[in-house]
């Protein structure tokens, strides 16, 4: 008998098994939200009248532009839902500051309806979509276990529809992971206007991708730029016509259950393969919806989406394994295979329906190319921003984010590296730190002997976000109340009291956690400096991108060695160029040729390698201006 290949076998099993799984997602989409009166070619073949037929033309029959969004399952519901004993107690239930009586048997999906609080579901709320999460702030222990359903949750996070009050004499407290906190969706505009090479065209009543007919033209020719973050998701739906920007939409990264950084969200996923991603596009593909109802046109007007994101985030959006990106030498599968000769880039290009997205269902997902290990497509999105293909004097990028990534270059030489910030300047880990919602103290200055601030949106105070964080620094160091160490000005003590009124406080813990988050960012930029032969005074521009980063004052964040001294006036704040160099890779043939040519001449850097790189984030523990490499502070 023979024997068989049981590797090869594997192989085919498994890709039988994507198969299956890809036939099962579509078919569960088109049976769920398709109307079955519409044909694979999209014409309706009723035989009543319908709002929305339109004619094609004469003996072509009739095009169906339903938009999709009718939900046919409740016309197989045949169980009844059950209404649950309601009984009520002395406690309370909050949520964006509202706040209602707390009744036994109700779900916290209930009372998000109650409240008037937006929870996604797509599955009627039985369990089975997973998007219902909310995180419990407050009361955990009364509600009842979680179930099979939650599984794959841990820590304080729980599906709405599943977590049932079982003590109504306890307060509760949640929130729901898809919120709107400050997002920055502002950027630099790349100059595309006028000269307008888009892979998606239309000509003769009929859309074209690349040469490719797709369909006949439906009034519209759009395409999503979109910018995925560890922390925060921007979209803008962009007219592939003309080049502008009709919509931008922003929400908080609902995969934030599976931890906040890129090193448990790569744990998480080898534990619970499919959830991040999961969360993810359902969270899309709501944005995609709300877009059509906006701005009045259908899903289907969506040809094209052009991703940005970084190497762990974008190869989750694309169904990627993403374990060896965890792992020394913390490189993607698809960077193994372009360094192997497998692949001739790191980009990627998929078609929408694969990946679940709510666009036109011949619509293509382009992703930018990875640069190295962590330094991923959102970097190589920055680099078309400020268009570094064109830089002749030596230029410096720093996009702050969970994790920060530098680049020291011109158009001939570039070095590159990525700095493990962690979540710390975006609230996590310390006490009162939080993103930046209305309520959240973005500015802390020192006045008259005592501290003052400012709130987004002039809310009462309810923390720290990290423009704050770091105003605070500085201000505590400039007026003698903190050591460059982290001590306080009285030695023993352990927590400052910063707004009594409202209960807010800076423990040395906080400090130490800052202090760790400030060096890898300190460590970044002075590696990539010394290793490129450039002081920070040669550096004749320094591009600040992302969140939190647009809003931090320059000087509080060179004070406390949060940024390398660059003259103050060649800092400029580019706001969030990912998105801004994914629109222009949307809209530009040419700036896609561009950004895939020359990422691959970036040298990368892996920090951890340099031999005194523990000496140097021991400096930048240190709450003070950034060292000259002879050993001097550089004033």
């Amino acid at each position: 008998m023979a024997k068989h290949d049981k590797v090869a076998y594997e192989k085919r099993l498994h890709k039988i098994t994507q198969i299956f799984e890809e036939l099962v997602v579509h078919a569960d989409e088109q049976a769920t939200y398709r109307c079955p009166y519409k044909n694979r070619e999209a014409h309706c073949t009723a035989k009543f009248g319908c709002r929305n037929q339109r004619r094609i033309a004469e003996g072509t029959g009739l095009l169906c532009v339903g938009d999709d969004k009718l939900d046919y399952r409740n016309a197989w519901e045949i169980e009844p839902i059950e209404t649950p004993d309601v009984s009520h107690g002395a406690g309370s239930i909050t949520c964006d500051g509202k706040t209602q009586r707390l009744a036994v048997g109700k779900t916290i999906f209930d009372y998000a309806d109650d409240l008037a609080v937006q929870v996604p579901t797509s599955c009627l709320r039985t369990g089975q979509c997973h998007e219902c999460i909310v995180e419990i702030k407050a009361g955990m222990q009364s509600l009842t276990p979680r179930k099979a359903e939650e599984s794959f949750l841990r820590d304080n996070f729980r599906l709405a529809c599943q977590a049932v009050v079982q003590d109504a004499d306890a307060d509760i407290a949640f929130a729901p992971l898809r919120r709107t906190p400050r997002i920055l969706t502002d950027a630099v505009e790349v100059g595309t206007r006028g000269n307008l090479q888009p892979m998606v065209t239309h000509r003769d009543g009929i859309v074209y991708y690349d040469a490719e007919p797709l369909e006949r033209f439906r009034g519209h020719l759009y395409g999503l730029a979109l910018d995925i973050g560890t922390t925060t998701v921007v979209a803008n739906l962009v007219n592939l016509e003309n080049g502008e920007t009709v919509s931008v939409s922003s929400f908080e990264n609902p995969q934030r259950f599976g931890g906040s950084d890129i090193m448990n969200r790569i744990s998480y996923d080898g534990q619970f393969r499919g959830e991040l991603r999961r969360s993810l596009i359902a969270a899309l593909n709501s944005e995609i919806m709300a877009m059509c109802s906006r701005h009045q046109f259908v899903r289907q007007e969506i040809y094209e989406i052009v991703v940005a994101g970084n190497t762990t985030m974008r190869d989750i959006f694309f169904k990627r394994d993403v374990q060896s990106i965890g792992q020394k030498p913390y490189k993607s599968v698809i960077e193994h295979e372009y360094r192997d000769g497998v692949r001739a880039t790191t980009s990627l290009t998929e078609k929408a329906r694969r990946l679940g997205i709510r666009a036109n269902p011949k619509a293509m997902v382009y992703s930018l190319p990875l640069i190295a290990s962590h330094v991923g497509a959102d970097v190589a999105a920055d680099l078309v921003a400020i268009d570094m293909s064109a830089q002749d004097e030596v230029v410096m990028l720093v996009d702050v984010g969970t994790n920060t990534e530098v680049v020291v270059g011109n158009s001939s030489q570039m070095v590159c590296a990525s700095c493990p910030a962690g979540p710390a300047f975006e609230g996590g880990g310390i006490t009162y730190g939080m993103p930046a919602y209305p309520g959240a103290i973005e500015s802390v200055k020192w006045r008259d002997g005592a501290l003052t601030y400012e709130t987004i949106d002039g809310k009462p105070p309810q923390g720290l976000c990290g423009s704050g964080l770091i105003s605070l620094l500085a201000a505590l160091r400039r007026h003698g109340q903190m050591s460059p160490k982290g001590v306080f000005a009285e030695r023993k003590q352990r927590e400052l009291s910063l707004f009594p009124a409202h209960g807010i406080t800076f423990s040395r813990e906080d400090a130490s956690n800052l202090a760790q988050a400030k060096a890898a960012n300190y460590c970044g930029q002075f590696i990539v400096l010394r290793h490129y032969g450039c002081a920070p005074q040669d550096i004749a521009k320094l591009f600040l991108a992302g969140g939190f980063a647009n809003y931090v004052n320059l000087q509080d964040a060179i004070d406390i060695g949060f940024l390398a001294p660059v003259p103050e006036e060649r800092i400029i704040k580019i706001g969030n160029a990912a998105i801004s160099g994914a629109k222009a890779v949307l809209l530009s043939r040419e700036k896609r040729a561009d950004v895939e040519a020359f990422v691959k001449n970036i040298e990368h850097i892996e920090l951890e390698t340099t031999p005194d790189f523990f000496d140097i984030f021991v400096e930048g523990c240190q709450f003070k201006p950034m060292l000259a490499t002879e050993g001097t502070y550089i004033k």
